[in-house]
C-alpha cells in the first residue's frame, strides 16, 4: 500500500521538514539515550572491577557453620552489594553477603551455567521484584567464586525517565514544527501565491498584466522573470498577428480598389462601344485608347502583385558582384530619355563617414546580389521620386561607400524610416541616394511610405503615378540582400531615399 502523496506544494513542504526534524530529534535522543545508559553501566562495572572480597570471606563461605554471626550482621558490603558463592564442586551455597530481606540477583545452581563472557561481567535478573542486576565472577582461593553483583534499578531507572522526557519533547517538537512550519512557508511563498494569482489572472484573458516578483536572486524570482520574457514574447506574437491580419485586410482592401477602378472603367468604357452606332469614330476611338490604357494598369498592378509574392517566396538571390554605380548611371540615363524636362544630376557620395573626400572622382561600388533585383531597385528609388517632386525640381543620385552609422545611412536616428531592421554599427557599406528638393513627407506619411499599395495623395486613382508598390518592392529586395531602402525627409525640405548594402570586399582588400 503506498500512502497518497500532498497536491499542495506548502504541504509538502510542511510535512517534509517536519520528517527531517522530526528525525533529527529522534537521532539525536537515540544517541543520548545510548551514551548516558553506557556510561552508568560503564560504573557499575567499575564499581563491581573496584570491589575486593578478604581471603577468609571465601573460607567462611564453605566452612560448615558459614559466616560468623558478627562478620553476617557486620556492615562489611557497601550499600546495594550482595555476594554469592560457589562451592570448588560448582554448586551454589546458601551463604550470601549483603542486605537481608530484599531481592538479589537471580543465579543458577551451577557455576558452569552462569554466562560470564564478557570479562567476567553479566546481566542477570533479579530473583524478586522485577528488574536486573549486574554481576562480576571473582576466582578465590581452593577453586571457590564470588559472584558480585549491584542492582541496576538505578541505571534502568534515569534511562526511563530520560525516555520519557524524550517522548514528551519530540511530541513537542513536531506539533511545533507543523504549526510554526505552516506559517513560515506561508511566508516564504508569498511570492508564490501572487505569481500564481497573476497567472489566473493571465489566463482568464488579462494578457498584459506582467509578473511584479522578478528578482534574479530567489527562485521564484527567477521564474517569474522568465514568465515576464515569455509573456512579452507572446504579446509581441499576438500584436505582430494582429498587424499582420490588419495589413492583410488593408492589401486586400487596396487591391481589390485599384482592380475595381480600372475595371470600372474598362466596364463603362465597353458598355459605350457597344452602341458604336451613337459614337462618331473619334469617340469610339479615344473609347477604345482608354479600355487599353486601363487594361495595362491592371497588367501593371497584377505583375507587382505577382512579383511581390514572388520576392517573398524566394530562398535567396544570386551571389554575383553588382557594381551600383553603373546601375545608377543606366537609371540617371533611362530617366533622361523619359523625362527630358527633369534635371537628373549623378554624383560621388560625400559627408560624414562616406569613403570619398572632396574633390575626388567617382569610385567603384560594388555589392554581392541580384544584378538584375538590384538595377530594379535603383531605377523605382529614381521612378518614386521623378513621380512625387514637385515639376521642375532637380533629382540627384549619389552613390559611394560609407562606414554604416547615423550619418552615411544603415543605423537609425532621429527622423529616419525604414522598412527593415538596421545594419550594424562601423560596417563597410555602398550607398545609393536618391534626393529631391520638394515639399518632403510629413511624419505620419514617412512612417507608412514602405507599406504596400501606400500612397501619400488622398486620391485612389491618378492618370500618371503608380500603384504604392514600388518603395515595398524595394524594400523586399534589399532586406533579402542583407541591406535596406531607408527614409530621410523634412517638411518643406526635400526627401532623401537610400539603398544601403554590405559592401563586397575582395580577399586582401584593406
Amino acid at each position: 500500500m503506498h500512502l497518497p502523496r500532498p497536491k499542495s506544494l506548502r504541504l509538502r513542504l510542511v510535512l517534509g521538514a517536519t520528517l527531517l526534524a522530526t528525525v533529527a530529534v529522534l537521532a539525536s535522543q537515540a544517541v543520548g539515550y545510548t551514551v548516558l545508559d553506557s556510561w552508568l553501566r560503564d560504573r557499575v562495572d567499575q564499581q563491581l572491577r573496584d570491589f575486593h572480597l578478604p581471603q577468609r570471606a571465601y573460607r567462611d563461605a564453605v566452612s560448615p557453620d558459614g559466616f560468623p554471626e558478627h562478620v553476617r550482621d557486620a556492615d562489611m558490603l557497601p550499600t546495594d552489594f550482595q555476594v554469592r558463592f560457589y562451592d570448588a564442586s560448582g554448586g551454589l551455597r546458601d551463604e550470601a553477603l549483603g542486605q537481608e530481606g530484599g531481592a538479589g540477583p537471580e543465579l543458577p545452581l551451577r557455576a558452569e551455567e552462569l554466562d560470564t563472557s564478557e570479562g567476567g561481567l553479566a546481566t542477570v535478573p533479579a530473583d524478586s521484584g522485577g528488574g536486573n542486576w549486574r554481576v562480576l565472577r571473582v576466582a578465590g582461593p581452593g577453586g571457590v567464586q564470588a559472584v558480585v553483583g549491584l542492582p541496576l534499578a538505578t541505571v534502568e531507572g534515569a534511562t526511563s525517565e530520560l525516555l520519557w522526557l524524550d517522548l514528551g519533547l519530540l511530541a513537542v517538537t513536531v506539533g511545533g514544527l507543523v504549526v510554526l512550519g505552516h506559517g513560515v512557508v506561508r511566508v516564504a511563498l508569498r511570492p508564490l501565491t501572487r505569481t500564481e494569482r497573476t497567472a489566473q489572472r493571465i489566463a482568464a484573458g488579462d494578457l498584459w498584466l506582467s509578473l511584479s516578483d522578478t528578482d534574479p536572486r530567489t527562485e521564484i524570482g527567477y521564474l517569474g522573470s522568465v514568465l515576464n520574457t515569455m509573456l512579452e514574447r507572446l504579446r509581441e506574437a499576438l500584436r505582430q498577428s494582429a498587424e499582420s491580419k490588419e495589413r492583410l485586410r488593408r492589401f486586400v482592401a487596396d487591391a481589390g480598389h485599384e482592380l475595381r477602378t480600372p475595371l470600372t472603367s474598362i466596364q463603362g468604357f465597353a458598355e459605350l462601344t457597344s452602341r458604336s452606332e451613337e459614337l462618331t469614330a473619334e469617340e469610339q476611338q479615344e473609347a477604345q485608347r482608354l479600355i487599353a490604357q486601363n487594361a495595362e494598369r491592371m497588367n501593371v498592378l497584377i505583375d507587382d502583385l505577382v512579383l511581390l509574392a514572388k520576392l517573398g517566396r524566394e530562398p535567396s538571390y544570386g551571389h554575383d558582384p553588382v557594381d551600383l554605380l553603373s546601375a545608377a548611371a543606366d537609371a540617371v540615363a533611362a530617366a533622361a530619355v523619359s523625362c527630358p524636362d527633369r534635371a537628373v544630376h549623378l554624383e560621388p557620395l560625400r559627408g560624414p563617414g562616406a569613403g570619398q573626400a572632396e574633390g575626388e572622382a567617382f569610385e567603384k561600388v560594388e555589392a554581392l546580389g541580384d544584378p538584375h533585383r538590384l538595377r530594379q531597385v535603383v531605377g523605382n528609388l529614381l521612378t518614386n521620386a521623378l513621380t512625387h517632386a514637385t515639376a521642375g525640381t532637380p533629382v540627384t543620385v549619389r552613390v559611394g561607400t560609407a562606414l554604416a552609422g547615423p550619418s552615411a545611412g544603415g543605423c537609425e536616428r532621429t527622423g529616419r524610416t525604414a522598412g527593415s531592421p538596421p545594419l550594424r554599427s562601423g560596417e563597410h557599406i555602398c550607398v545609393v541616394e536618391v534626393a529631391d528638393e520638394g515639399p518632403g513627407l510629413a511624419e505620419e506619411d514617412a512612417s507608412r511610405v514602405f507599406e504596400r499599395f501606400y500612397r501619400t495623395d488622398v486620391s485612389r486613382y491618378r492618370d500618371q503615378g503608380g500603384s504604392g508598390l514600388g518603395l515595398a518592392i524595394a524594400s523586399v529586395v534589399a532586406e533579402s540582400h542583407g541591406g535596406r531602402v531607408e527614409l530621410d525627409t523634412v517638411p518643406g525640405g526635400g526627401s532623401t531615399f537610400r539603398l544601403v548594402l554590405p559592401a563586397h570586399r575582395r580577399e586582401g582588400a584593406a
